[in-house]
């Protein structure tokens, strides 16, 4: 499937992005919302980047963490803002993967493992020029200090608080296991594209509670985040009345306190998801593009 959408024109990054920036998932900044400090355009210059940099023979030439670090610089550069670190993060690996007979997941397992000191050095880097909220510090192999260990091993150290460190260490079950199964079920019981990437989000702040929102209000609403993605699913969303209420009343909340509690790294994920949906053609063009979301009429 990815030689067929190069072969179209399209590049399975940037589409990944692009369409997990336009689903209207709560929470997040979508064609209808914006945050005070970025807005939908943001976030479409930031997955353009992609197209150069995330190439696999680029990828073998310079390893993965200088072109994470380039990437991030140029994005950095359009936007004047950080938008897309996590999506860097994740979809580079997943980039990397060359020869379809090996399979994706197989291929980000062996392109993690390969994983050096250098390309820990120069993502340290990267983390500085983005300066994601909320990351803090800790005692030992802070991204401020040089790296003493492969960027594997460092991101294992922060697998229990960061949800894309938990994809370097855990070879992204959360992808493979969880989130694209979701979009493949819904896809499959012909839901829209839009709605069964909303609902894959849904899942994954059910299942996940999301990290960034962790980093920046605690444990404790993030916790009360997973829950209310819980309430939302069990009234059936979208299908009932009720249901459209209640995501309406969760994205309120998200949105809440200056978008304190944006579910960002779950938004990541869901680019990762997207990226692997392109790669063995659960998303396919131009059927899934065919039909509107969820609700066409509304925006939340």
């Amino acid at each position: 499937m990815i030689k067929d959408l190069s072969r179209l024109g399209f590049d399975p990054a940037f589409l990944a992005c692009l369409l997990e920036a336009t689903a209207r998932k709560p929470g997040n900044v979508h064609p209808g919302r914006a945050f005070d400090d970025s807005h939908y355009l943001d976030f479409v210059l930031s997955a353009a980047t992609l197209s150069g940099w995330l190439d696999p023979d680029r990828i073998q030439e310079f390893g993965v963490g200088a072109v994470v670090r380039a990437a991030v610089q140029e994005s950095r550069a359009r936007v004047g803002h950080n938008t897309n670190l996590g999506m860097i993060l994740l979809l580079t690996p997943m980039a990397g993967v060359r020869h379809k007979a090996e399979g994706l997941r197989k291929g980000v397992e062996r392109i993690l493992d390969d994983l050096t000191i250098d390309d820990a050095r120069v993502v340290y880097e990267a983390i500085r020029i983005a300066r994601p909220g909320g990351l803090g510090s800790v005692p030992e192999h802070d991204v401020a200090h040089e790296p003493t260990i492969t960027l594997r091993e460092a991101m294992t150290l922060a697998a229990s608080h960061d949800a894309i460190a938990r994809q370097y260490e855990a070879g992204y079950a959360d992808i493979f296991d969880l989130a694209l199964p979701t979009l493949r079920d819904a896809l499959l019981s012909n839901r829209p594209l839009e709605t069964a990437i909303v609902l894959t989000h849904l899942t994954l702040m059910a299942e996940r509670p999301d990290t960034l929102i962790a980093r920046k209000c605690g444990p404790d609403v993030a916790l009360e985040s997973s829950h209310r993605a819980i309430s939302v699913l069990a009234t059936g969303w979208p299908d009932s009345a009720d249901s459209i209420t209640q995501i309406r009343a969760f994205d309120t909340w998200l949105r809440a306190e200056g978008h304190s509690r944006n579910p960002g790294a779950t938004a990541d994920l869901i680019a990762a998801t997207l990226y692997a949906a392109l790669y063995d053609g659960t998303i396919k063009f131009p059927r899934h593009l065919s039909r509107l979301g969820w609700d066409a009429g509304d925006v939340l």
